[in-house]
């Protein structure tokens, strides 16, 4: 995949500058993927190789994107704590978006993360004690499960280990207002995840933070 000419560079990401009309020249790189800020332009007779090539890329992008931006978020937060939020706001990102996304780069050390497999399998498993998600990484990586069968297979043990402590123990429904559903979808959409990914890494989020000033907030003992 190439870029267009006359790219914008922000640090060492590459990005095109938008026209709203590509020029002669461009119009006769119908062999080249480009990119640009509104889009991109696919070829008339491009191979199903290269469509697929691309693909890969594009996807291996977007993963990448959630641990980039997890670990400027860190970055910033323990470097420039006063002043971190300004930052934020001037690039024009969702805090809360990337919150999460800096709660799970912070529980996977970059040499833990498995390329193999995409941010949403880690922040599935980012709540987890470390050997767990080393355990679940594994099992992952060898089945080439995708984001759902590792959030079933943990369920499954789950509710295996709860059926044998405690055969009375039922799962309770929340009932939750629709419009409050549709602002959660859009949240969701907004951070480039489906509903249920959101929500539990949102409330995973909530919870470590949550105990995390309990446990600094006990007297000494």
């Amino acid at each position: 995949m190439r870029e267009l000419k006359n790219p914008k560079r922000l640090g060492h990401i590459t990005e095109a500058a938008p026209r709203a009309k590509p020029s002669q020249a461009d119009e006769l790189q119908h062999d080249q993927v480009l990119t640009t800020k509104v889009g991109l332009h696919l070829p008339a007779g491009l191979a199903f190789e290269d469509w697929e090539r691309a693909g890969r890329k594009l996807s291996g992008l977007l993963n990448s994107s959630s641990w980039w931006l997890g670990d400027w978020l860190v970055y910033g937060a323990d470097h420039y704590a006063d002043r971190y939020e300004r930052g934020i706001s001037e690039a024009g990102l969702k805090y809360q978006t990337l919150r999460n996304y800096a709660w799970v780069s912070r529980r996977f050390e970059v040499h833990r993360r498995r390329p193999a497999l995409s941010f949403q399998h880690h922040a599935e498993l980012a709540s987890l004690p470390t050997d767990e998600q080393e355990s679940w990484l594994d099992r992952a990586e060898q089945m080439v499960w995708s984001t759902k069968q590792l959030r079933n297979a943990i369920k499954a043990e789950r509710d295996g280990n709860t059926q044998q402590t405690d055969p009375a123990a039922t799962t309770r429904r929340l009932a939750v207002p629709d419009n409050r559903v549709q602002w959660w979808h859009k949240a969701a959409a907004q951070a480039g995840t489906d509903l249920e990914e959101w929500v539990t890494a949102t409330l995973d989020a909530a919870a470590d933070q949550v105990l995390k000033e309990s446990e600094n907030e006990a007297p000494a003992a």
